[in-house]
């Protein structure tokens, strides 16, 4: 594996504790299969913008951006009162509250990052990591980054720090605003759906028991089309309608059959079998995922997103 690079030096602010920190990012963009935009000749396109107005071609250094207040209405920002409005840059973290593990739900969670002590940072951020895990707490904070104010968890694990970025409460919608019907339940019901929980239960989440099905299927589709082959659309399973009345205890009866059947098989052993039946091409790719792997071209930059009054034309 490549060693990790920091995308930033911070420093956590603990009471009158300074710890020197770095930041890493903790998911894998590049895992993610992107596909290029073609013309049907197969050559690569390129996008433009264009004045819905004219029509004709807008270059980027010519552009201004603008708030839309009413309808076909704007208020226009050149790039330099945008940058006036930003904040200050600054490398420190300040640490705010500090709350019970479980007191922010995971819809507020936006992207995560891992924080490592820097230089002469073990002792205090090793004290900040063990004193949040024997209180059972995470820490709020407040971060400033690229001009942008963001709300932090900083989360203590038996390995490090997690860095969780979360998301304004004015960014994130409410149940309630979907009036849910609230049905009563029986109480044989409720036993049938607590043994039902109770066959599949596990005290934590293990990712190498899961495979990513759809990544798989593609995967398997580009060296298909790499080889030559055809695909294959597969076959549709049937399943019941949205309107079909089903007795809802057989149902429930039914699925006390099926749950232990579902249980994946967990660790090594589970990806030792699928790496095992796996063609020769594919097997070797995952059990050496250093070799250089059998992909079409890199996907372009900006992918296949088009800008709004965008067109696509032919690379020149």
């Amino acid at each position: 594996m490549a060693t990790a690079r920091s995308i930033a030096s911070l420093s956590l602010s603990f009471g009158l504790v300074s710890i020197p920190v770095r930041l890493y990012s903790a998911t894998e963009s590049s895992a993610t299969i992107r596909f290029n935009m073609l013309a049907p000749d197969g050559s690569r396109v390129e996008q433009q913008y264009v004045s819905k107005s004219t029509g004709k071609r807008v270059e980027r250094s010519e552009m201004n951006k603008g708030y839309e207040f009413e309808k076909g209405k704007f208020v226009v920002f050149t790039a330099d009162e945008l940058k006036a409005l930003e904040e200050s840059p600054s490398h420190i973290v300040e640490i705010l509250a500090f709350v019970p593990d479980r007191a922010v739900d995971p819809i507020y969670y936006d992207k995560a990052y891992f924080v490592a002590p820097d230089k002469r940072g073990a002792k205090p951020y090793s004290l900040l990591q063990r004193a949040l895990l024997a209180s059972g707490r995470g820490a709020l904070a407040s971060w400033n980054n690229k001009g942008k104010t963001y709300m932090v968890q900083i989360r203590a694990t038996d390995d490090g720090l997690v860095f969780q970025q979360l998301l304004w409460g004015a960014e994130v919608r409410s149940l309630k605003d979907l009036d849910i019907e609230h049905v009563p339940v029986s109480d044989a019901e409720l036993k049938l759906a607590l043994q039902i929980i109770a066959q599949g239960e596990s005290e934590t989440y293990d990712s190498e028991q899961y495979e990513n099905v759809e990544q798989k299927r593609v995967l398997a589709a580009i060296d298909a089309k790499i080889e030559g082959q055809q695909i294959v659309a597969p076959t549709e399973e049937t399943v019941p309608s949205g309107g079909q009345v089903i007795d809802l205890m057989e149902a429930l009866r039914a699925s006390l059959t099926r749950v232990g059947k579902a249980k994946p098989a967990s660790g090594k052993a589970a990806k030792s079998a699928e790496v095992a039946q796996l063609p020769a091409t594919k097997r070797a790719r995952t059990v050496n995922a250093q070799k250089p792997r059998r992909r079409p071209h890199p996907p372009s930059e900006r992918g296949s997103d088009m800008p709004p009054g965008g067109r696509r034309v032919h690379s020149p």
